[in-house]
């Protein structure tokens, strides 16, 4: 006899009680409207919302009952980008609508061969990496832009 999945129907950016679950997610999988997942403990889980939306590292999904699944971003293949002009690499990186990580010395892209050997060509210092991708939000509110392929 199988277990009846937890569902979840709604979503928060942050925890308010106790943690019943964890479940780590890649970005593109962080989102979503409607999906059977697994969670890291082997727990099924029906993810019902509203509508389509994006889970960010640290927020919650709330299950019938209240109990919360905590959204962990999973590590996932990117490029580390780095350079004296880092401010203008990330330029050309917003130009393209490309998911961009930012931080102090470095940006995080998802690997792309063709955003890499642009990169290349404007001088920019690009290597492999495998770590969580958290990427700025869209600038008209919360949650993630789409690219070009929407």
């Amino acid at each position: 006899m199988t277990e009846e999945p937890k569902i979840a129907r709604a979503y928060h950016d942050h925890g308010h009680g106790r943690e019943f679950a964890r479940i780590s997610l890649d970005y593109d999988a962080r989102f979503l409207r409607r999906k059977m997942l697994q969670c890291d403990d082997g727990q099924s889980l029906l993810v019902d919302l509203p509508q389509t939306t994006s889970l960010n590292h640290g927020g919650v999904l709330v299950l019938d009952g209240g109990a919360e699944i905590s959204i962990i971003a999973a590590p996932e293949e990117l490029l580390e980008v780095t350079g004296d002009a880092l401010a203008r690499i990330a330029w050309h990186i917003g130009n393209r609508h490309t998911p961009c990580q930012i931080e102090d010395t470095r940006l995080l892209i998802q690997r792309d061969h063709v955003i890499r050997d642009m990169l290349g060509k404007i001088g920019a210092q690009v290597c492999e990496v495998v770590e969580p991708f958290t990427p700025e939000g869209g600038a008209y509110g919360h949650g993630r832009t789409h690219s070009h392929a929407h």
